[in-house]
């Protein structure tokens, strides 16, 4: 697949929050996740290696979600093998106050597939 063809599907599994099938259909088995530092005060790597440990702190990450009221996934934005996104989220975490998170996903496709994810917020 293209850059532009997996920013497309990409952008159409999250917009059905289908977290999972966009890891195991568009993600290399050695993709590499990167967030800002202070997810570690949440219990959650700040660098996860590898497609099924990726996996794993998706599902430790949604573990801490009560609900999720609503949900926006721009359109990509593609450039030469870089892919990016704007993802809105009107979310309750257990055992604190309703949310508005706003994060900005940067990926980058080698192969025809995500190698990197990196998440800012």
């Amino acid at each position: 697949m293209t850059t532009q063809e997996i920013a497309n599907r990409y952008t159409q599994l999250a917009n059905q929050s289908k977290w999972e099938d966009i890891l195991d259909e568009l993600h290399a088995d050695n993709a590499v996740c990167r967030e800002p530092e202070h997810v570690s005060q949440r219990g959650l790597p700040v660098l996860t290696e590898g497609k099924e440990a990726i996996k794993a702190k998706g599902a430790k990450n949604r573990t801490m979600i009560e609900a999720i009221h609503s949900q926006f996934v721009s359109e990509p934005i593609v450039a030469g093998n870089f892919f990016t996104v704007a993802l809105k989220r009107d979310v309750t975490f257990k055992d604190r106050p309703r949310v508005q998170l706003e994060e900005i996903g940067l990926f980058q496709v080698m192969n025809g597939r995500i190698f990197l994810e990196e998440i800012y917020y």
